[in-house]
């Protein structure tokens, strides 16, 4: 069971934590698509063909293993390498990221996530720590942060423990003071917990937990963590 006493700051995961990914990243797919459509026709037709994507994404991780943390730059490549195999104009791959990443700063919220950033950062330091791209300010909710920490901003990603110490770094307090909070049992838990930090599992659709090591507490979603906190206070 947590121990409040010892919380003195938040970590909190983004994407499928505090709104679901994939409509957000499928409408961002779609607006990129549309936009190379009178521009790169057949580079279009890749990138609305999911299977292609994928092939393609993989490509590039495979060969530049040294990207795979970033995903700015990962989708860049992904762009960058459809355009010049169809033989359509590779310079093309920054205004196409620029309207992709622009439809992936548009999230939907979970119904709870809003109000639970602002019961949270009205008693902790919040500080967002994502493998992904999404940028607090950006997307709506930066007044609830302190800081936030990137994979691709910080050079690795979750689970590796020095960007969740980097983390505690930033909100001034040693790990083992900071509860951090996500959705994939991998990278959030074990990663946290591997970090010497305390951690809550959200569990927004009711998966069973299948590793030894457990987190200090499960919820089915942020109003179940606000609730948690109340009750240890």
């Amino acid at each position: 069971m947590l121990n409040l006493t010892k919380i003195k700051a938040i970590t909190l995961d983004l994407d499928d934590t505090l709104w679901p990914i994939w409509p957000t990243i499928e409408r961002a797919e779609a607006a990129l698509s549309a936009w190379l459509t009178p521009r790169a026709p057949k580079a279009a037709l890749v990138f609305a063909n999911a299977e292609q994507r994928l092939a393609l994404r993989q490509e590039v991780v495979r060969s530049r293993p040294d990207i795979g943390h970033d995903l700015g730059t990962l989708r860049r490549e992904v762009i960058r390498l459809a355009l010049q195999r169809m033989g359509e104009n590779a310079t093309l791959a920054e205004p196409a990221y620029a309207v992709f990443i622009a439809q992936r700063m548009r999230v939907d919220f979970f119904a709870d996530a809003k109000p639970a950033l602002a019961w949270l950062s009205a008693r902790f330091p919040v500080v967002a720590l994502s493998n992904g791209n999404a940028d607090v300010h950006q997307v709506g909710i930066g007044e609830f942060f302190k800081a936030g920490l990137s994979a691709q901003d910080f050079g690795v990603g979750k689970p590796d423990a020095r960007i969740f110490h980097a983390a505690a770094d930033l909100a001034g307090v040693a790990p083992h003071e900071v509860l951090h909070v996500g959705d994939d049992a991998a990278l959030d838990v074990l990663g946290g917990l591997g970090a010497g930090m305390q951690t809550v599992w959200v569990n927004r659709d009711d998966r069973v937990w299948t590793h030894e090591e457990q987190p200090h507490a499960h919820v089915a979603d942020m109003a179940q963590l606000c609730e948690l906190l109340k009750g240890l206070r």
